[in-house]
């Protein structure tokens, strides 16, 4: 009546903050993590860090540091939920927080008096506590796995899907125990952490999930007359099994699950930047129709106008969460599976304005499995490393020249032809752009990189100088054309594929080496290139014709060499050690891990708004906030001075909540937004600012030297 909350906030988290000092003291290396009751998804959840992760002359001084954060943290989680007015719920748990973990979660039905499972699903791929990748776990993908694995002699990946698949048995087993014993009468999922051979229960979901896709595509459920097993139905659909369940309840006999498909994958397009940070305000345009084996559920978003057959434009306003769609398939075994999601992602097309999404990602992240192990084991800590490593990419990609590289190549090739050199010249100029083009795509798109890299680790190396090919590097070529999806298609625009010109000399190239394959005994391309470094006419040809062969294989083959720029970078980056090992766990290098190094990263991925040297811009449009909470003091006010380091200001964009860190240390001359909940859009000037260093912006003419550097500094690695 009095309108005012017995216990609030405050309480809480002085509260945790005394049982926070003793889990830190018993655990100081271990991290906590804090959730609110009313959270879900992800939301309401702030890590807590280890003792032992601050400076201090005792354990107790550690601890007290630590804890300090706990009250404002509490805040974070309740904010975020917009739990914190009057009779809301502000409980919030505490927990250790598993660092090296694996997200699985099992599907469950019941009625209430039976219950059983429908297989599990692997959530490990996430990020800000959001899945990304989710792939099914079944007993029969399971089993046929271990079958391949033992039969390629891999011993130790055999031994640890052997471990899977009894950690699975055991998570299907508890979850139909649990399931029963709290007498569920509807679809629910039995979600656990999976921890090298052991297993934890983390929670049980009394709904369906977003992902619950995955499971109905691999299994269907038989539901049987007990009294007459000639009277069946058949459901596929777990939204449809949920209905029957509310519906007839107890009456519904338990069903045996049939399997579908052994395997199938779901991945989440959110709106999101390249560095997966929430990205809302833009238009999607356009967005290409399904192909064949794609599920799509988009929320209608891609529906075509009935009458017109024109694409309705979508506003990504950002008042809801960043899923945009679940884009699935099935395969036989993961991955042809994941081949196909593949597939699916580089015929997606979506275009707009001030549109980003994290198909790019996705399209990476795939490949890389597919290139490195698709078996793998990723824990939940994979995805933020792995985009920091897609970073360096991005930053060393950036000091390259390409056209740079290029002509150089071309002046050596010039020079060496003596009386000849105009016509190199003249030849290397028309395949400029069909090397470099796509070059300048990846370079572009560091995640299409990424994929294109893991894919063809052992296709290109350097070694002493000199480029070692072990494919044809214009049949690499026109497979890169392929990845980009830009294959060439008559009225296709231009812009989006090889150009008519590029694409006649690519086929004439790519039919050359086929047909010279068909006629001289080389099994590979190094064989291939040892023949043809011969004078020596091989059986079938005569010395005029082998010459002729020479020439033209001279001829096409020059100027490839500017794509080692990639092996390059790989090199340099240290790209391959981010790799997976034969047991199946992932080697992340521990540069990968450096926090700073990961901030740094993310402004490659995505560069913030450029801002004069007295202003701090937003980095993205969203809801601004001054302060932690209402009544609260604002984080900074005209003239106070800040450090790098210290929160300016929170803005929520989809539903997240995101403290913005000052990158440097100055004064606030002005304050150019007030009130909560302000709209403000990214790049918007927020403040006026007095720097306590003055920032010195490089000229392009400085950059456009240092690439050019850089450049040489590539091109000297080769003979």
């Amino acid at each position: 009546e009095a309108n005012i909350d017995i216990i609030n906030a405050a309480d809480i988290g002085a509260a945790l903050q005394v049982e926070a000092k003793r889990m830190l003291a018993e655990k100081p290396n271990n991290r906590f993590r804090l959730k609110a009751i009313a959270g879900g998804g992800g939301k309401g959840q702030r890590i807590l860090q280890s003792a032992n992760s601050y400076e201090g002359a005792t354990l107790e001084e550690k601890v007290e540091k630590a804890a300090a954060n706990v009250p404002s943290l509490v805040l974070e989680c309740l904010i975020e939920l917009k739990t914190n007015g009057v009779g809301d719920n502000k409980n919030v748990l505490i927990e250790m927080n598993i660092d090296t973990t694996r997200h699985q979660e099992i599907q469950v039905v019941g009625n209430g008096e039976w219950c059983m499972t429908m297989g599990g699903r692997d959530c490990s791929l996430q990020m800000h506590e959001q899945k990304l990748l989710e792939v099914s776990v079944t007993e029969e993908e399971l089993v046929a796995a271990i079958e391949v694995a033992a039969a390629a002699g891999k011993t130790a990946e055999a031994e640890q899907l052997k471990k899977d698949l009894v950690i699975l048995q055991h998570m299907e087993r508890e979850g139909a125990i649990f399931g029963e014993a709290v007498k569920l009468d509807s679809l629910g999922t039995f979600e656990c952490i999976v921890d090298g051979e052991a297993h934890y229960f983390m929670e049980m979901n009394t709904r369906i999930q977003v992902e619950h896709r995955v499971t109905e595509l691999c299994y269907k459920l038989k539901f049987t007359n007990p009294d007459d097993s000639g009277d069946y139905f058949i459901a596929e659909s777990l939204v449809e099994v949920m209905v029957l369940l509310a519906r007839h309840g107890k009456n519904l006999p338990k069903p045996t699950r049939i399997l579908r498909e052994k395997t199938s994958v779901e991945a989440r397009m959110n709106a999101t930047n390249q560095a997966l940070q929430p990205h809302a305000g833009g238009v999607i345009e356009n967005w290409s129709n399904a192909i064949s084996g794609e599920i799509r559920d988009d929320q209608g978003i891609s529906t075509h106008n009935p009458d017109t057959d024109v694409f309705m434009k979508y506003h990504l306003a950002g008042a809801y969460d960043s899923n945009i769609a679940l884009l699935l398939t099935t395969g036989d075994t993961r991955l042809n599976s994941y081949k196909r999601l593949a597939e699916i992602l580089r015929r997606t097309e979506l275009r707009g304005k001030d549109l980003s999404t994290n198909l790019e990602f996705h399209y990476g992240l795939v490949h890389w499995f597919i290139g490195n192990g698709i078996n793998a084991r990723p824990s939940t800590n994979f995805i933020v490393p792995y985009l920091t490593a897609v970073g360096l990419l991005k930053e060393q990609a950036n000091q390259i020249d390409l056209d740079v590289a290029f002509n150089e190549i071309r002046q050596k090739y010039v020079a060496a032809a003596g009386e000849n050199g105009k016509a190199w010249a003249e030849a290397l100029d028309a395949k400029k752009l069909l090397l470099t083009r796509p070059l300048e795509r990846l370079f572009a798109e560091p995640h299409y990189m990424s994929g294109w890299l893991s894919m063809n680790k052992e296709s290109l190396s350097i070694v002493d100088g000199e480029i070692q090919w072990q494919i044809n590097p214009i049949e690499m070529l026109d497979k890169l054309y392929h990845y980009l999806n830009m294959d060439f298609e008559k009225g296709k625009p231009a812009r989006y594929m090889i150009w008519d010109h590029d694409h006649d000399i690519l086929t004439a190239a790519v039919s050359f080496y086929k047909s010279l394959s068909e006629k001289v005994d080389a099994a590979d391309f190094p064989a291939l290139q040892a023949l043809l470094a011969s004078d020596k006419a091989p059986k079938g040809f005569s010395g005029d014709e082998w010459m002729a062969v020479r020439s033209a294989h001279a001829g096409y083959y020059a100027g490839t060499e500017v794509l080692a720029v990639l092996v390059y970078i790989a090199t340099e980056t240290g790209f391959f050690e981010l790799c997976v090992n034969p047991d199946l766990s992932i080697t992340i290098p521990e540069r990968l891990t450096d926090k700073a190094l990961q901030k740094q990263m993310a402004k490659v991925l995505v560069p913030p708004p450029a801002a004069k040297s007295d202003e701090v811009l937003a980095a993205s449009g969203g809801m601004y906030y001054p302060r932690e909470a209402p009544g609260m003091d604002v984080f900074v006010s005209e003239g106070d001075h800040f450090e790098a380091g210290d929160t300016l200001y929170i803005v929520e964009v989809m539903k997240m909540f995101n403290k913005v860190i000052a990158p440097f240390s100055g004064t606030i001359a002005k304050v150019l937004v007030e009130g909560d909940g302000v709209i403000i859009k990214k790049g918007q000037p927020l403040f006026k600012i007095i720097p306590d260093e003055m920032i010195v912006i490089e000229t392009p003419e400085e950059i456009a030297e240092m690439r050019r550097v850089k450049t040489i500094e590539f091109l000297a690695t080769l003979k």
